[in-house]
């Protein structure tokens, strides 16, 4: 960074100019020093240094004319040379400057407004400029954002100002470390406590730092303070006459109330009521003065230690209460979440058991529908929840034992309809926690019918995973209490369930007779969805005994699945119709199909269907000696089922990477790849793969 600022401010050009930006206590003023003195020969002049006061505590900005006098002062005008007009006062500053070769150094610049009449004229003169804020509205300048230090850089200078040589690579030094968030402010102030006290260790400091309430108490020292740092910014937001930053200054003490992993404006709209256009204006504010940082587009968060800030602030005020914001926000993710599952789900029986009443859920719209648009596209839907899946899985989690009934069944609402997207999506992980918590909440809630939808995922969690022996336990469960509540597309969705999980164990005789009852069950509601699901499942089954009857089946529920306009029954279709014909040997007849369900699927999310079809597809190619595309498909599956921590995908994947490996002459690499998909097939009910991986390892001795 250093060598780059150097060579910007040396580059030929009127008055190169260049701004060290960002948050507080990230070492701007350090920075801009150190490379002024590095300058110093190339400014025979000399170098003019002006502290605006855009960020000290307790000051106000310097204005325009303020500033420009002190720089003229400094070059020697009397004062009562000085102009009066900050126009003219700027126009004897560049006269000035104009024949020199001088270096301007203006510290904490509050905005472009402040800092464009100080610019010299001359070609030989530059100039540094800091400031939390990029100063975007400046043109013609080289700009230099600042990010907290790296890990080994924040050791250095922990180690360097602290004077502790024992702190090298021990374990409380990197918990400093974390804990100061890498930034120079935080790191210097933990640095000077324990120089000035011998008897202060770093694992004591470091439990000091670590207390859920004490951080910023502890990263002050002397005129060091980390919390007066972030406070000028936001004392300066809250006490302005323009609407924006009062508006963000509101925007951050929302955000410590309700503290998720990432914000964007719709939500905060909804905590501040102000609406999403004032809304995006204050992160605008928020982003611009380093309080915020915009991760990406339309998604915000805040460097820990501004998170520790903002719910301070939001503690010091009793509108700003966390039980209100978590209301608020459970009952705006309840919304969305219902307008993704139309969108994901479509309309169906599917949908309907989804929003239908509870024990726990009145009657009706949640709260804020009305205010929500539909996704147009499932895609859109997807994408939703791709964003917000983090947050929904830290309010569920957060809030899944709260005392209050009222937020319980938010919570409860809220897991039901959600679930769905992170089970297409294949988000492993956080299906645990939701479908843990969703169990929890409905069973202290004594709610039988959300008791057993959360039965019924976790069920489908445990399939996705391999365990089909758990998950058909849990299927039965659930089976039972929609037999008593009397709900017959649930009882038709379990006992299709049921066979797939039978077949998959191999219990085919009772497979075949839980889909001949969920066929049945699926005429008589007139569920033509359900029927295809079904005969798709049967199809799976004959497969083990007439692999042409199981096509039969499958090109049946395709039928149905056009016939409705089902993407995931069509995409289905043809992966098991590929399958089919491998198990004939045909893979020349299954490659088409496979290649036709992942067409069929484009961004529609089934996960475990993708899955199974891209292995499949890999198979297919290996099978006809296509081993360049295949290694590169199998490839491209390790990565989404490592994206989704799903090891059960990855050990299937690694089985068949480990033969391709074979094949493509690079035996010696095999074993290596078997004995990963070993580890995460071991506990499965994958027996018939767990054994050909051992008989493989067992031949490479």
């Amino acid at each position: 960074m250093r060598d780059a600022l150097c060579r910007a401010l040396t580059a030929p050009g009127p008055y190169p100019t260049a701004v060290i930006s960002g948050m507080p206590g990230v070492g701007k003023s350090a920075l801009a020093l150190h490379v002024a003195h590095a300058l110093a020969e190339r400014f025979p002049d000399g170098q003019l240094h002006l502290n605006l006061h855009g960020a000290t505590p307790g000051m106000i900005p310097l204005s325009p004319g303020q500033a420009l006098t002190a720089l003229l002062r400094d070059l020697g005008v009397e004062p009562g040379r000085i102009p009066e007009l900050p126009d003219a006062a700027a126009a004897l500053l560049r006269s000035l400057l104009a024949p020199t070769r001088t270096l301007l150094v203006l510290d904490d610049a509050a905005s472009a407004a402040q800092v464009r009449p100080l610019l010299p004229g001359g070609s030989g003169c530059a100039v540094i400029v800091t400031s939390r804020s990029p100063l975007t509205a400046l043109d013609g300048v080289a700009r230099f954002p600042l990010a907290p230090l790296s890990d080994e850089e924040s050791a250095d200078l922990l180690r360097a100002a602290s004077g502790r040589d024992g702190l090298d690579g021990s374990d409380a030094a990197r918990l400093l470390v974390e804990l100061t968030g890498r930034l120079p402010l935080a790191l210097r102030v933990v640095a000077a406590r324990l120089a000035a006290r011998q008897a202060l260790t770093p694992d004591v400091l470091a439990g000091q730092l670590a207390a859920a309430d004490g951080r910023l108490r502890h990263l002050e020292y002397d005129d060091l303070s980390v919390r007066r740092s972030l406070a000028v910014a936001q004392d300066a937001l809250a006490g302005s006459a323009r609407e924006a930053d009062r508006d963000a200054a509101l925007t951050l003490r929302r955000i410590g109330s309700l503290d998720l992993p990432t914000y964007g404006a719709p939500l905060l709209a909804r905590l501040t009521g102000t609406g999403v256009r004032r809304t995006e204006a204050a992160l605008d504010r928020l982003v611009d003065v380093a309080l915020l940082e915009e991760i990406a587009y339309g998604r915000y968060a805040p460097h820990d230690l501004v998170r520790d800030f903002a719910r301070e602030r939001a503690g010091e005020r009793e509108a700003d209460s966390a039980g209100d914001a978590a209301d608020t926000a459970l009952r705006w993710y309840a919304a969305v979440a219902e307008r993704a599952l139309a969108a994901i789900l479509g309309p169906g029986p599917d949908q309907d058991d989804r929003r239908r009443p509870t024990a726990a859920r009145p009657a009706g719209p949640p709260a804020h529908a009305d205010a929500v648009a539909p996704f147009d596209t499932p895609e859109e839907a997807f994408a939703w929840g791709d964003r917000e899946l983090a947050n929904l899985v830290t309010l569920v989690e957060r809030h899944g034992d709260d005392p209050c009934g009222g937020r319980a069944a938010l919570v409860s609402d809220l897991v039901r309809l959600v679930f769905p997207y992170a089970h297409r999506r294949g988000r492993v992980a956080e299906m645990e926690v939701l479908g843990r918590v969703g169990l929890r909440v409905a069973r202290r809630l004594g709610d039988e019918a959300a008791e057993a939808c959360a039965l019924v995922d976790l069920a489908g969690l445990r399939f996705l995973t391999g365990r089909q022996s758990d998950a058909l336990t849990l299927n039965d469960r659930a089976l039972d209490l929609w037999r008593r509540l009397d709900q017959p597309s649930w009882i038709r969705r379990c006992l299709n369930n049921r066979g797939l999980l039978l077949e998959g164990l191999g219990r085919h005789a009772e497979a075949a007779e839980a889909l001949t009852r969920s066929l049945d069950y699926a005429r008589r509601l007139d569920d033509p969805y359900g029927e295809a699901v079904t005969r798709s499942h049967l199809g799976n089954l004959y497969e083990h005994t007439d692999p042409r009857a199981a096509i039969e089946q499958h090109r049946r529920s395709l039928a149905l699945g056009e016939e409705i306009g089902a993407v995931i029954v069509r995409h289905s279709a043809h992966c098991n119709i590929g399958y089919a014909h491998l198990r004939l040997g045909e893979p020349d007849a299954a490659l088409p199909h496979f290649e036709e369900s992942l067409r069929v699927l484009g961004g529609q999310g089934d996960w475990h269907g993708e899955s199974q079809t891209r292995l499949g597809l890999v198979r297919a190619l290996r099978l006809l000696g296509r081993t360049g595309r295949a290694a590169r498909e199998c490839a491209e599956l390790l990565g989404r089922a490592d994206a989704r921590a799903d090891h059960y995908t990855g050990g299937l994947a690694r089985h068949q990477n480990g033969l391709l490996l074979r094949e493509r002459g690079r035996p010696g690499e095999a074993p290596e790849e078997w004995a990963r998909a070993l580890a995460a097939l071991e506990g499965t009910d994958e027996h018939a793969v767990v054994a050909e991986l051992r008989a493989l390892l067992a031949a490479e001795g």
